[in-house]
């Protein structure tokens, strides 16, 4: 009766641990580490695309696809042209959040095909169509400190605020202060302006260097009467 009082008293006997010997956790059951490698081996959700990315891949997959004739015929008549020369550019560059790539180019300007050859840079997400000049490294590690990398926060463009003015007769045109008012109003509306803007200004051009060829080809033998015949 002493004995199962002190039981009662006391409780049940605790198992005591060697000396020496630390505690570790319960090993998990085989189910719980199936659970925990299945969640590990499922892909995590890749974040949304934005409305940028989304015009940039549609349309500027649209326009490889169509620009892919021109740039094939360009870069056969470089390759005969050159020969062992070779028909790409290439020189690196930064991108967004200081990650570097190459920048590859046909080595010609006729038709801005030098442009439009950077295209499976924007398909791929390296570039964008819209956005500030890509830098070279050199340019990038020659900012001050302490400065605002705001050109590290968005995607170089193809074209941009820069680009399409550096030529225009409008006061403000010093290239980084374009790219850093785009860099902080940048939104859909403006992006489609400057495409706008990057692809009419070629077309008018264009327009008034034909204009001006045919206007000067003629003569005003051009405009005489058959069997018309000067005195002499």
């Amino acid at each position: 009766m002493q004995t199962q009082r002190r039981g009662q008293r006391h409780g049940p006997r605790q198992r005591r641990r060697p000396a020496g010997q630390t505690w570790r956790p319960p090993r998990p059951s085989r189910l719980t580490a199936a659970r925990a490698a299945l969640r590990a081996l499922t892909p995590a959700t890749p974040p949304r695309p934005t409305a940028k990315r989304v015009l940039d891949l549609a349309l500027g997959s649209a326009l490889l696809i169509l620009a892919t004739p021109l740039l094939a015929a360009a870069a056969l008549t470089l390759a005969v042209q050159r020969g062992s020369g070779g028909v790409l550019a290439r020189s690196a560059r930064v991108g967004a959040g200081g990650r570097p790539f190459v920048l590859r180019s046909l080595r010609t300007r006729r038709l801005r095909l030098h442009v439009i050859s950077r295209l499976p840079h924007v398909v791929r997400g390296e570039l964008s169509l819209v956005g500030p000049v890509p830098l070279t490294p050199g340019r990038v590690h020659a900012w001050p400190a302490g400065t605002r990398d705001w050109r590290l926060e968005l995607k170089p463009g193809l074209t941009g605020l820069a680009q399409i003015r550096h030529r225009s007769a409008m006061p403000w045109d010093e290239p980084d202060l374009l790219d850093q008012h785009y860099a902080e109003h940048h939104r859909l509306g403006l992006d489609l302006a400057i495409l706008a803007e990057a692809v009419g200004t070629p077309l008018r051009e264009a327009a008034r260097g034909l204009a001006r060829r045919s206007k000067a080809d003629l003569s005003d033998t051009d405009h005489r009467l058959p069997g018309y015949r000067t005195a002499g």
